[in-house]
């Protein structure tokens, strides 16, 4: 074989190595797969957009399991909804974070990591407005994020089909019908409450805690994900660490009650 020859059929090979080593996407430096999570990227502080990377609790807390796990993975902002029926097929996505409550309705149709973060609804009004319970909501109008818990304890108090209850695709939605007046009041998560008061001190609102009961995150897989025998290790591990109480610090502001979270079912 002269010279010439050697030297093209020695760059074709390394082309084919190069053409090779650009067409596996999905694989991960190490060669291992690279797992792709779905998020909300519209409830602060849990998960927001910085741009166009999504950052917040669950975005650092999700770093700080797959480190654990030692898996590549990718979180991209799809919206809620979607979210939902992307991890429901399984194809695209491969999980989904973004403060999602484990609820027993949910397990029908996905399965869960082990809890991640404890929650509760809240009920955000006007300072003054004398609402205390879940009750004193019953003939206000009220205003929630479609899909959560929230609507599902809304619909419990003031019926499924009661006009006064408005749904909205984001909390943030909600919070803009209750400042221009459209509603008296907002339930939602306690960290999101929590964040829009703290990011708007002058709108005269305040934050009412009406006894609902606590509920808990976990990261959304699809039925009979394989993933899970690999995350809750790292969660449990993760949750017992400093990094978890340094992650809630920064987006929270205060200590998290882990016992809580480790022993809930």
């Amino acid at each position: 074989m002269n010279m010439k020859k050697w030297s093209f059929l020695a760059l074709a090979a390394l082309l084919v190595v190069a053409i090779s080593a650009c067409g596996k996407k999905e694989e991960g430096g190490s060669g291992g797969k690279v797992y792709k999570f779905a998020t909300d990227a519209a409830y602060s502080p849990m998960e927001l957009m910085d741009k166009d990377k999504v950052v917040g609790f669950d975005a650092d807390f999700l770093d700080a399991v797959m480190k654990e796990a030692g898996l590549e993975y990718t979180l991209t902002n799809t919206g809620w909804t979607q979210m939902l029926e992307f991890v429901k097929q399984g194809t695209e996505y491969d999980g989904g974070i973004s403060s999602i409550s484990i609820t027993d309705d949910r397990k029908q149709s996905y399965d869960y990591t082990s809890p991640y973060f404890e929650s509760r609804n809240m009920i955000l009004a006007k300072k003054g407005s004398g609402l205390k319970t879940g009750e004193d909501l019953k003939d206000k109008k009220v205003a929630v994020q479609e899909g959560t818990t929230a609507n599902d304890i809304m619909e419990g108090i003031m019926g499924k089909d009661n006009s006064n209850l408005k749904r909205f695709e984001s909390n943030t939605l909600a919070f803009v019908e209750l400042d221009k007046g459209g509603v008296d009041a907002v339930v939602a998560d306690i960290a999101i409450v929590g964040e829009y008061l703290k990011q708007n001190p002058d709108k005269n609102l305040e934050a009412v805690d009406p006894n609902f009961p606590s509920e808990f995150y976990g990261i959304l897989l699809p039925k009979n994900s394989e993933l899970k025998a690999k995350l809750d290790p790292a969660i449990k591990k993760v949750l017992e660490s400093d990094k978890y109480k340094e992650i809630y610090r920064k987006w929270i502001g205060n200590e998290p009650n882990v016992e809580n979270i480790l022993n809930a079912k």
